[in-house]
């Protein structure tokens, strides 16, 4: 089985900087991070590896410097990476993204199976993976809480519903996004590290896909921007009430009715 992972590297703090005739972050020079939720799409995926026999590629887009994230991935049991990075990928939306990474999986061999987090921290979008899917003309199922079997052609998982957890078997070559909890992701191996710290990560830019067309990619293939980014507005104002048990609670109740919480 070959198995693709696409992970992220995200801002590892709330505090960004925003260009404000693009609405893009600038990621340049600040602390960064995996994407909580696809250590959780890297353990599904090695657990399938440890019990079913697989080869798994992590895929990535952005800059040079996201290469760590893949690095990481590597000391957690994936076996190859890619990393596709060009300027001109920069500022894309969920859409341009979507398109960005599927022509990067087609580019490192068309798996049977990918892998996706639930989201990311710095979009919470939940939409490139079944876009991907769209992008691949491969059929896809979000919101997994469990792989339930792994048959030859298919594989059958258990989905979070709205309103109800459902149980299909969608067909091999498939994508799916894993929610938190599907599995308990391990820590790096300093092992693994070790071993693979001379392993190569070929970069790919757009010259390198089946489709070169500058406007079906980043601001260029953007059909949505954001309009307005802005911090949420502090508030430190307080009061400091004295009194009795039960005027504080009448006083506590009076601005709990003021405020229209009862």
């Amino acid at each position: 089985m070959k198995i693709a992972v696409c992970i992220k590297q995200v801002p590892g703090t709330s505090e960004v900087e925003v260009d404000e005739k693009t609405g893009v972050l600038k990621r340049d020079g600040i602390d960064s991070k995996m994407n909580p939720y696809d250590l959780y799409a890297i353990e599904t995926a090695v657990k399938l590896k440890e019990e079913h026999g697989a080869h798994i590629t992590a895929i990535s887009m952005g800059p040079p410097q996201a290469a760590a994230v893949i690095k990481e991935a590597f000391m957690m049991g994936v076996d190859e990476g890619a990393l596709l990075t060009d300027r001109k990928f920069a500022g894309a939306d969920v859409l341009a993204t979507s398109y960005t990474l599927a022509q990067g999986v087609k580019k490192t061999g068309n798996p049977d199976l990918v892998i996706c987090g639930k989201m990311t921290t710095d979009g919470d979008t939940a939409q490139v993976g079944p876009e991907m899917a769209e992008f691949l003309g491969i059929p896809h199922i979000a919101n997994v809480l469990r792989i339930l079997e792994v048959r030859e052609k298919s594989i059958v998982v258990e989905m979070d519903m709205p309103s109800t957890v459902e149980v299909a078997e969608i067909a091999f070559p498939c994508l799916i996004t894993v929610e938190k909890g599907i599995f308990q992701p391990r820590l790096p191996s300093f092992k693994l590290k070790m071993a693979t710290k001379g392993k190569a990560i070929p970069f790919y830019s757009l010259q390198d896909f089946e489709d070169t067309d500058e406007k079906n990619y980043g601001l260029n293939g953007s059909p949505t921007q954001v309009k307005r980014i802005f911090p949420p507005a502090s508030n430190t104002d307080h009061e400091i009430w004295n009194g009795s048990n039960g005027e504080l609670s009448e006083q506590l109740f009076s601005k709990l009715k003021e405020l229209k919480f009862v």
